[in-house]
């Protein structure tokens, strides 16, 4: 169970579901922490430099990554953050990096995601929007 009562235990449990060896995850903690209406979009560039996105809910998302993480280990672990607060609102810069096993020397990528948090009638956070973007050439993270 997450305190969702804590914007940054909110955001932890997003990094924890999301990592792990090779194998399948547990999508029980993503459900509890992002809201049901919720949008993750991926974005990036395609093979013209042209800037691409991918907008999914929360079973999009799962389908769209179950078989990528099947295959392959992945730990996305957080190295910076800065969040700022609005009444029942939040958002959150978190600076990432990924890499396919913990003791790797060097990340496989880096970037960053924002996120979009509301506070719901129970006065818990939920994700409502996150979008990300990876570093690349010309295009370094910091929050």
């Amino acid at each position: 169970m997450v305190d969702r009562s804590d914007i940054g235990a909110v955001v932890d449990a997003m990094y924890a579901c999301i990592s792990g060896p090779a194998g399948p995850r547990d999508w029980t903690t993503q459900r509890e922490i992002f809201h049901p209406d919720s949008r993750q979009a991926r974005t990036g560039l395609d093979a013209d430099g042209r800037p691409t996105m991918i907008v999914m809910g929360r079973e999009a998302y799962v389908a769209n990554v179950t078989p990528f993480f099947a295959e392959n280990g992945f730990f996305e672990v957080e190295i910076s953050r800065r969040i700022t607060e609005f009444g029942n609102m939040a958002h959150v810069w978190s600076v990432y990096e990924a890499r396919t096993a913990p003791e790797d020397a060097e990340p496989e990528r880096r970037g960053i995601n924002s996120i979009q948090l509301c506070r719901g009638p129970d006065g818990l956070w939920s994700i409502l929007h996150m979008i990300w973007d990876n570093e690349r050439p010309g295009l370094t993270a910091s929050a």
